[in-house]
């Protein structure tokens, strides 16, 4: 039986030492035991990946979590898998597509009109890399979903936020918003050949850039606003990359793969550290890389442009600023910037 102990103690280690390894390269576990009770969570995309596992958590904390999803039949059925699971009764499924302005509108107004309060919205929802698509209203796919979606979701949710302030709007970038530009002049790719890559990067810096100008404009509310890169996630979003499609990166990449890639458990880590950390309360206007505080790229922290985006997509959703925030001359630019524009001749304005 000896002769055993020696590479079973072997075996051991290297396993013990690849799991150790993992999760400080991924970034580790949330440390907060926070609760949620009696706290409301909205969490989009939250039917698979990291929004699965985030409301899977935020539910064992006893919160009332939300789920908002484009398909309500795998949205009722991680509804009814996280409720067996966490044997909490206040997990619910409701319809949301942010590549419809009309869905999010019907939803928020749902939301208002039935929830007592939202506590925490976390904008998990995302496409990645999709072939040329525009959304219902005509926008490119993921600037129209991963910005523009979540940026209308958010304004019209900011009443009951402010209600239930401290509360808290988490928005997942990605680590890629390093090599993003903003396009002001074609914004929708209508001007020049598609690169999805490019496209997807455009979307994860306007995500930064949101958060910053939205934390400004939230300031003595009591909300805050944060952005983070919950690192390389193995889910369904990469479905466009071609990742493992080929016999090199299947057969030749995959243990590497497997060891610098997160599974969707330990991807949502860093969405529920920003939800319930104590030490994350009144702290806003940041970007995280996974648990930690860095300092986002350059044309992330360009203030001129985070306002000309926010400017641009007020009239391209169809919001009236003077009715979401109160600063007089806010409400009075907003007013000069909208009148008498139809959404036609903004599209035009700003070149999509």
């Amino acid at each position: 039986m000896s002769k055993y102990v020696l590479p079973v103690s072997v075996f051991g280690t290297v396993i013990g030492c690849a799991v150790l390894l993992k999760n400080h390269v991924t970034g580790g576990r949330c440390p907060s035991k926070a609760k949620l009770n009696g706290k409301t969570v909205v969490i989009t995309g939250a039917n698979t990946g990291i929004g699965k596992e985030t409301a899977r958590e935020l539910a064992k904390r006893g919160g009332r979590i939300i789920l908002a999803c484009r398909d309500m039949e795998k949205c009722e059925a991680a509804a009814k898998e996280i409720r067996g699971n966490t044997l909490n009764p206040h997990v619910y499924a409701c319809q949301l597509d942010l590549a419809s302005m009309k869905s999010i509108q019907d939803f928020a107004g749902r939301i208002k009109e039935k929830e007592q309060r939202v506590d925490v919205l976390i904008n998990n929802a995302a496409v990645m890399r999709c072939p040329a698509w525009k959304t219902e209203d005509g926008f490119e796919m993921q600037f129209g979903v991963n910005h523009l979606g979540h940026f209308l979701l958010t304004n019209l949710l900011l009443d009951k936020l402010k209600e239930s302030a401290p509360s808290r709007v988490i928005n997942l970038s990605s680590l890629v918003h390093i090599v993003g530009k903003i396009d002001f002049d074609d914004l929708n790719w209508e001007r020049k050949k598609y690169d999805a890559k490019l496209a997807y990067c455009q979307s994860k810096l306007a995500n930064v850039l949101f958060t910053r100008e939205l934390a400004k404009r939230l300031q003595g509310t009591g909300i805050t606003v944060n952005a983070v890169h919950p690192g390389v996630v193995a889910t369904e979003l990469g479905r466009h990359t071609g990742l493992h499609q080929s016999w090199v990166s299947s057969t030749v990449l995959s243990p590497f793969f497997s060891l610098l890639v997160k599974n969707p458990e330990l991807g949502s880590q860093p969405s529920i550290y920003m939800a319930v950390a104590e030490e994350m309360e009144g702290v806003t206007g940041r970007y995280y890389d996974v648990l930690t505080e860095k300092e986002p790229a350059p044309q992330a922290v360009d203030e001129d442009a985070a306002r000309r985006l926010w400017e641009i997509s007020s009239r391209l959703v169809g919001l009236e600023e003077e009715k979401l925030f109160n600063t007089p001359a806010q409400s009075q630019n907003s007013a000069e910037q909208t009148h008498g524009q139809s959404r036609g001749a903004v599209v035009g304005a700003v070149g999509l």
